[in-house]
């Protein structure tokens, strides 16, 4: 082989390698499995469901104002995780969790704040 073919291959192993590290790796993430109409801000000024629940203009528990807001309003279900919220890729998993803490282990796509669930369960 020559040096430049040798060179040129350890720069492609370089860059690919380079650009591989850059994503997070799995990690866990702690926090309530809510809707993103309350957790981000859309009718809430807390991040929560408090104004939702105190009006009972959306039911009296987390869970059945996360259910509004998802049939009624257009929400998804979202990872609430103090001032974070995560969007979750797999909505299906996280419907049997609604209202609930939850750990989540995925991984982080920063660009979109979208966890990419391989794990859901109580915490």
């Amino acid at each position: 082989m020559s040096r430049m073919t040798v060179w040129s291959a350890t720069w492609v192993v370089a860059l690919s390698l380079a650009a591989f590290a850059g994503g997070e790796g799995p990690r866990t993430f702690h926090g309530e499995i809510a809707d993103s109409q309350c957790s981000m801000n859309v009718h809430s000024l807390t991040r929560s469901h408090q104004e939702m629940l105190k009006s009972k203009s959306m039911g009296g528990t987390s869970l059945s104002c996360t259910l509004y807001c998802i049939r009624y309003l257009g929400g998804d279900l979202v990872l609430s995780s103090k001032k974070e919220v995560y969007r979750l890729d797999d909505q299906d998993s996280a419907k049997r969790f609604i209202g609930q803490k939850v750990k989540i282990s995925g991984t982080l796509e920063p660009k979109t704040n979208t966890i990419h669930v391989v794990k859901i369960e109580t915490d």
